[in-house]
């Protein structure tokens, strides 16, 4: 499933694709490429929760934004995040791109997703999928793909 949404992310949704999507002929596509059908339908029910979820949050963004909490970890949730996970996390909220808001879809997100462990790498795209998604978080979805995508690593002597 979570190849499915990466799939899509890349293809479909960051290229701005402008087509209008009809679902079964998605479907068949990907099922074309080899995705099996279960992951097909459950990666399309996650995006679609995604919006759903997206919709429900954003009337409460510029009201509570401005707050800071401390996130204390459910023990389900802790074993699908693990440390290196967490700590991006609180990483992002301390860099300004992640909001209270914007970090619980996050959270809420993955914790729907078919998968026992998450590691790093794949937060990373559920992060990008989240915030490309979330309206008004333009700058900051600009700001952490050029954090992810244009790191260039020094060698120190």
């Amino acid at each position: 499933m979570f190849d499915i949404l990466i799939y899509l992310f890349e293809n479909y949704v960051h290229t701005k694709s402008k087509i209008s999507i009809d679902y079964d002929s998605l479907t068949n596509d990907l099922s074309d490429i080899g995705f099996p059908k279960k992951d097909i339908y459950n990666a399309l029910r996650w995006l679609k929760n995604l919006a759903c979820y997206k919709n429900n949050i954003l009337s409460s963004i510029n009201v509570i934004s401005e707050q800071i909490s401390t996130r204390i970890y459910t023990q389900e949730e802790s074993l699908k995040l693990n440390v290196d996970c967490r700590g991006f996390l609180l990483f992002l909220e301390q860099l300004e791109i992640l909001t209270l808001e914007t970090r619980e879809m996050i959270i809420e997100r993955i914790m729907d997703l078919d998968m026992n462990e998450l590691h790093l790498e794949d937060l990373k795209w559920i992060v990008l999928i989240v915030l490309f998604n979330v309206p008004g978080h333009e700058l900051v979805y600009n700001k952490l793909e050029n954090l992810l995508f244009n790191f260039k690593e020094e060698i120190i002597h």
